[in-house]
């Protein structure tokens, strides 16, 4: 969470998590866009597995710079207007190098009345990094085209929750190393490859050049379900914050992008059935609005199964999105019990589950 990767500028997140998997008897690759694939090889009569979660996160591009050393930005991903202002932001401008700075927002003692309860867009805002001029600005390594992320930052509540940026998709990408972890200490498994994917927030294309590569079985997909739980949200369902992980049964994005999940029929029973077994909460979701990539990797080839498991979230898509670590415990845990089920003998046949 505190190491920066915008969408598209992904390469420092998946260089940490390269170093940390290096013990490990993987086979790690990187493509051309910038996924890192890692490959632990496993039973090959049993259908093959790409777990997979997104590196980058949302933000900014620098889009001009003004005279006075104020910077314009261009969004990146589904930026949340209303929680922009007086933001703390950071200037990807290399490690060792980076910039800090705030996004404006006018002095509230000037403010008038019609003002106070408006939304600025993104286009009118406008980025403080403490220069004086454009050349102080070119100075600190800033130019059109810099990433600009959240500050980054965790924060810990209590005992068992954490809020800070990049939530979306990093505990997804912690789950997924430790799933790893343990399914190279031995026992029965398939071959699963480990996909650390990109360009999830800008185009959700990224993992779908890495299942085309790999040409997987099946893909499961780790990412945030949408709370339930305060009540601002609790129309949306009824998945609880520490409440376990969760299944969703359909994903439908009806804004310009006409694509969604319904998970291929074997996956949601083999994950209830696992949770039944191993005594793991499973919460269930199903929602419109959001869009992972798993939309895009089952269509590759002649098709594959895939299903997005996931772990409750709340404040999605703000500098501070929350999550709960005993749900990435509880979701570690219905992973590598599930994935241990899928043997020579896993069927992939619907007609089998419908």
């Amino acid at each position: 969470m505190l190491t920066p990767g915008l969408s598209g500028h992904e390469d420092r997140v998946r260089r940490l998590i390269a170093r940390d998997l290096a013990d490990l008897p993987l086979k790690l690759r990187t493509d051309t866009l910038g996924n890192l694939i890692a490959t632990l090889e496993g039973d090959a009569g049993a259908p093959s597995v790409m777990l997979f979660a997104h590196t980058d996160q949302l933000g900014f591009i620098v889009r001009k710079v003004e005279a006075n050393g104020l910077i314009r930005i261009e969004r990146l991903g589904g930026i949340p207007e209303k929680a922009l202002p007086a933001q703390a932001v950071l200037f990807c401008v290399g490690e060792g190098k980076d910039v800090r700075g705030v996004i404006a927002n006018k002095s509230h003692h000037a403010t008038p009345a019609e003002e106070k309860y408006k939304v600025t867009p993104y286009a009118e805002l406008f980025i403080d990094v403490g220069a004086e001029s454009a050349e102080d600005v070119r100075r600190l390594g800033i130019a059109i085209g810099t990433p600009v992320v959240y500050d980054p930052r965790i924060i810990h509540l209590n005992e068992n929750r954490v809020i800070g940026t990049s939530v979306d998709d990093r505990a997804g990408c912690a789950v997924v190393m430790e799933v790893a972890r343990q399914l190279a200490q031995g026992g029965p498994r398939p071959t699963v490859h480990f996909v650390f994917a990109v360009l999830e927030e800008f185009n959700l294309r990224g993992a779908m050049v890495a299942a085309q590569s790999i040409n997987p079985d099946i893909a499961i997909q780790l990412d945030l379900a949408l709370n339930a739980d305060t009540p601002d949200m609790a129309h949306r369902g009824e998945v609880a914050l520490g409440g376990g992980p969760a299944i969703s049964l359909y994903s439908f994005h009806g804004r310009g992008t006409l694509n969604g999940t319904i998970p291929h029929p074997a996956l949601p029973h083999l994950f209830s059935q696992t949770a039944k077994d191993e005594g793991i909460p499973l919460q269930r979701t199903a929602h419109t609005g959001a869009l992972t990539d798993s939309s895009y990797v089952q269509l590759v080839n002649e098709g594959v199964a895939c299903i997005d498991v996931c772990f409750p979230c709340r404040y999605t898509h703000t500098a501070l999105e929350m999550c709960d670590l005993r749900d990435l415990e509880g979701l570690t845990k219905l992973l590598v019990s599930a994935i241990r089920r899928i043997n020579p003998s896993f069927s992939l046949d619907r007609d089998l589950y419908t």
